[in-house]
């Protein structure tokens, strides 16, 4: 073939992550515009093949996947070399499985970041990185009132807006610290290096392609448990409050922060669904059990190690800098999601492993 005919595929955008329930979803929306997708994931968390499966069906040859270990620097240099951007959302994704297995969580969540962003160096791709709500702690300085069906700031600019990005990290638990001080990497290497890098600081996000576990993904747990007629552990009094984000909103906001990656480099955001997506848990279980029609098994715990009494995110600063803004509102978003999982994931669960790399 003549050098003049020879195709020239072009430079992906890398997920690390990819298969997952957010990476999935923004590997689909990427392709969906004729992007090549790099889709790096280890498939350690049971199911997830499904969802590399659904993007292999739906794209073909736009996507291509590499299995790696965040925690292999070498593969991960390797594997990130042709990028040109990278979404990083691999990570260990719960407060339990930290607080039992913290060694993991660790070389996980810090060093498997940090070899990301050594790759990136190399690559000069640019990083958006998938930080937590839980940086900021447990937010003991935030004094709450008890109302009927949630907690709920005393503080009336907390109440009406949320928690903005000023309020102070405070990382607890050691998946606190370990996502706490990657965050704070990323944007370090904005500062040391001149890499092009923002960190989303996300609330919950919920949608299609999630696999629900009682520590990662609950929107979802508790549907395909309410849709199996499977008891619910509540933890706590259920009163706890947080803003829930349809992941179609998330993955807009992923994109948006990469198309302006030069003007926002350095820089962390808040990401959630905000006020007028807050619900306690309590609210929630009502709307799912006016969804199933049935009633909900439930079984209440002590409140665990470093749990939020309240977390809405103020996500006034990104809309300022994006002109992004959430669009579902949650009760649209959980129907949309509990019609998905009667549609492909009715069948009970095996136990998920809560980390994906």
């Amino acid at each position: 073939m003549s050098q003049r005919h020879r195709t020239v595929r072009k430079a992906p955008v890398a997920i690390v992550g990819g298969s997952g329930f957010i990476g999935s979803n923004l590997a689909d929306s990427l392709l969906s515009d004729g992007k090549p997708v790099l889709v790096i994931d280890n498939f350690s968390r049971p199911g997830v093949e499904q969802n590399l499966e659904w993007l292999q069906r739906k794209h073909g040859s736009h996507l291509s996947v590499e299995t790696v270990d965040i925690r292999d620097q070498s593969r991960v240099a390797s594997a990130l070399a042709p990028a040109k951007a990278i979404f990083h959302l691999a990570a260990q994704t719960a407060v339990t499985t930290s607080l039992l297995d913290p060694a993991k969580d660790l070389e996980i969540n810090l060093k498997g970041t940090f070899n990301v962003l050594e790759a990136a160096r190399q690559a000069g791709a640019p990083v958006v990185f998938a930080s937590t709500n839980k940086v900021y702690g447990s937010l003991p300085q935030i004094a709450v009132r008890e109302a009927d069906d949630r907690y709920e700031p005393a503080d009336d600019a907390i109440r009406a807006n949320g928690v903005d990005e000023t309020i102070g990290l405070d990382f607890c638990t050691p998946y606190g610290c370990s996502k706490g001080a990657a965050d704070q990497y990323v944007l370090d290497y904005a500062k040391s290096y001149g890499l092009p890098t923002a960190v989303l600081r996300m609330s919950c996000i919920y949608g299609p392609r999630q696999f629900g576990t009682e520590d990662q993904g609950w929107v979802a747990h508790f549907l395909l448990s309410a849709l199996s007629g499977r008891l619910i552990t509540i933890y706590g009094d259920g009163k706890q409050v947080r803003d829930i984000l349809h992941v179609s909103d998330a993955v807009a906001a992923y994109r948006a922060v990469l198309a302006r990656i030069e003007d926002l480099k350095g820089q962390a955001f808040n990401l959630g669904g905000g006020p007028r997506n807050a619900v306690s848990l309590r609210t929630l279980l009502s709307e799912i059990a006016a969804i199933t029609g049935r009633d909900i098994a439930l079984h209440h715990e002590l409140a665990r190690t470093g749990d939020q009494p309240f977390f809405v995110a103020d996500t006034r600063r990104i809309e300022a800098a994006l002109g992004w803004r959430a669009h579902v509102p949650w009760r649209e978003g959980v129907r949309d999601l509990a019609s998905w999982l009667l549609r492909h994931r009715l069948q009970p669960l095996p136990e998920a492993q809560r980390y994906v790399a």
